[in-house]
């Protein structure tokens, strides 16, 4: 390590759908953390790293802050943004250009003022009136001292570079604690899951996405490619038929997305065959979710 090595945790947070996973992605170079138009896509606590210009930036993409839905999983998901923003140096707070909400109201007394923390506005390729931007800002700078503002677009790649820059102002030194060529800490069996259930909130209709996980049941690895058996678990018996579709064109298209996606994540060809399991109120009992994977 050379002398002057800067590492630290930095959070993102925001409220649901307003690209948390999109900016994190394009800071690390890779898609560590799936995506969707649905709110609250992001479930878990993710580790995207990015080793570079003596810095190692370790960021945590966290689910969006809910309030408007109660349950078991909800209230799991937002223990884990409250704990992230606790344990972290730096917190970046993203918020969509043009466009404030009671979803980025209920964000901001969750922000730690021990905390260094930017505001990122997002998505300013969209932004129709660029004269609104300065009466946008500063009336999110009267809710919070912000210690920088950063305008930006994850998807065109707009000063990305500034926003990284304010961040590694703000890390302290210390030793990388990634390889240099790690981009996140989760396993590829756990991203496979992820590329699945992506796959069911892209192409499934706005209720069963919220009912259903994925568990990897086999994974093995062999010449000819990878062979992995996967199950969506559903909470109810009537969202086998939805998540299925016609004659099993849904899971048909949700199987070949996915397939394709890890194939290109582990560079081998991929035969996955997936399964419908139902397990009745799984979402709303904390020891099942435990039981799944989630954390919190």
């Amino acid at each position: 390590m050379s002398a002057g090595f800067k590492t630290g945790f930095i959070a993102v947070v925001g409220r649901p759908n307003v690209g948390k996973s999109t900016l994190m992605n394009a800071l690390v170079g890779g898609k560590v953390s799936i995506v969707s138009r649905k709110a609250q896509t992001t479930r878990h606590r993710i580790h995207g790293v990015l080793t570079q210009d003596n810095h190692q930036y370790i960021f945590v993409d966290t689910p969006g802050f809910q309030t408007r839905h109660g349950g078991a999983m909800n209230r799991m998901m937002n223990r884990v943004v409250t704990q992230t923003l606790a344990d972290v140096d730096v917190v970046v707070h993203v918020v969509e250009a043009g466009k404030w909400s009671a979803g980025d109201e209920n964000v901001v007394p969750l922000l730690p003022t021990a905390k260094k923390c930017i505001l990122v506005i997002s998505k300013v390729d969209l932004l129709k009136n660029k004269n609104d931007m300065f009466a946008f800002t500063t009336k999110i700078l009267s809710k919070f001292p912000y210690d920088a503002i950063v305008p930006l677009s994850a998807v065109k790649g707009i000063q990305l570079d500034i926003l990284l820059k304010e961040i590694a102002h703000r890390l302290p030194e210390g030793e990388p604690l990634f390889d240099e060529e790690a981009m996140t800490d989760r396993s590829v069996r756990f991203i496979a899951a992820e590329l699945i259930r992506e796959k069911i909130f892209r192409l499934v209709g706005d209720e069963l996405p919220y009912s259903s996980t994925v568990q990897i049941e086999k994974w093995d690895e062999a010449e000819e490619g990878v062979h992995i058996n996967a199950c969506v678990v559903v909470d109810k018996e009537g969202h086998k038929p939805i998540l299925l579709g016609a004659k099993g064109v849904h899971m048909k298209r949700i199987a070949t997305e996915a397939r394709q996606d890890i194939k290109e994540m582990l560079g081998k060809p991929v035969f996955l065959e997936i399964y419908i399991k139902v397990r009745k109120g799984w979402s709303d009992k904390e020891a099942a979710l435990r039981e799944l994977g989630y954390e919190g």
